[in-house]
């Protein structure tokens, strides 16, 4: 679905003039059409499948009898969404880990995922158990642990102010559910984050 931005523009044409401003002043002469090309950008995964993204995987090449395959990780997937209740923008990084099971998929497409998934109006906590459930229902992983770490405007930049206020939330599924499994990958997730 296309975002339609003539609607947009007019409808921040509304808000500027609902606050007390000229939408005619000239210095907010394009902040609608400017609106526009923002909010066509950060809601571009409205109506997108993830699954289409994951629809390609590769054969996990055999293990030795009684081996499984380790971890995948990959961390400080940039994360950038708007928050559906004020939507106002959160701004963090992802780290994702699954442990294959027969099939790999390409690591740039887990941060398509992460990147699409964002892309609409979200709450974080849901965002995680997204990007969660579209790896393991593509892949069939052994275990998907998914962290999310961002700052919310709608904490910092109003309401409660609090400008060092992060959000951490974690989604996980099989054996990433796991207390000890889980507190291991979180350990080399943060390792990573380091670097």
């Amino acid at each position: 679905m296309a975002v339609d931005r003539e609607r947009i523009a007019r409808a921040v044409v509304e808000i500027l003039a609902a606050v007390g401003e000229d939408p005619s002043r000239e210095d907010l002469r394009e902040t609608p059409s400017r609106v526009a090309d923002a909010y066509e950008e950060l809601f571009a995964g409205v109506g997108i499948d993830p699954q289409t993204l994951l629809a390609e995987t590769m054969p996990l090449e055999p293990t030795p009898a009684g081996s499984q395959s380790d971890a995948v990780i990959v961390t400080n997937i940039a994360l950038r969404s708007v928050c559906e209740h004020h939507l106002l923008p959160f701004v963090g990084q992802a780290h994702v880990a699954y442990l294959p099971d027969a099939a790999l998929i390409g690591l740039g497409r887990i941060s398509r995922v992460v990147e699409t998934l964002a892309a609409r109006p979200q709450f974080q906590e849901r965002l995680g158990e997204q990007i969660a459930s579209a790896l393991d229902e593509a892949l069939s992983p052994r275990g998907v642990l998914v962290v999310l770490d961002s700052a919310h405007q709608c904490v910092t930049a109003r309401g409660v102010g609090q400008m060092s206020s992060r959000t951490i939330t974690v989604a996980s599924r099989g054996e990433l559910s796991e207390l000890a499994a889980r507190s291991e990958i979180m350990g080399l997730m943060h390792g990573g984050s380091d670097g």
